[in-house]
């Protein structure tokens, strides 16, 4: 595979990977939100009407699961790339690689 085309691939693939682990961390985050307070997450946490600890918590536990999801996702693509290519993806090789 082509130097330029195996970074592409591996783009889009990554891509794919991290929005939809973001969007499944996204529904599990308001899912256990409800389970936990008894009301939905706030929908903007920079309204006023929202308490600030509401819209911190809400903020503070929102990006780091999301963080986390993406990050996990592109691992789980990674790993998947190297099986079938038998490298490392070009943005991830190490000088040498």
């Amino acid at each position: 595979m082509a130097k330029d085309g195996g970074s592409k691939v591996w783009s889009m693939f990554s891509l794919v990977a991290a929005l939809g682990g973001a969007a499944a961390a996204r529904k599990a985050i308001d899912k256990s939100w409800q389970v936990s307070t008894g009301k939905k997450p706030p929908e903007n946490p920079a309204d006023p009407d929202v308490d600030i600890w509401e819209a911190v918590a809400w903020a503070a536990t929102t990006g780091a699961a999301v963080a986390l999801a993406k990050m996990y996702a592109q691992r789980r693509a990674a790993n998947y790339y190297v099986r079938s290519t038998g490298h490392l993806p070009p943005p991830l090789r190490k000088d040498g690689q």
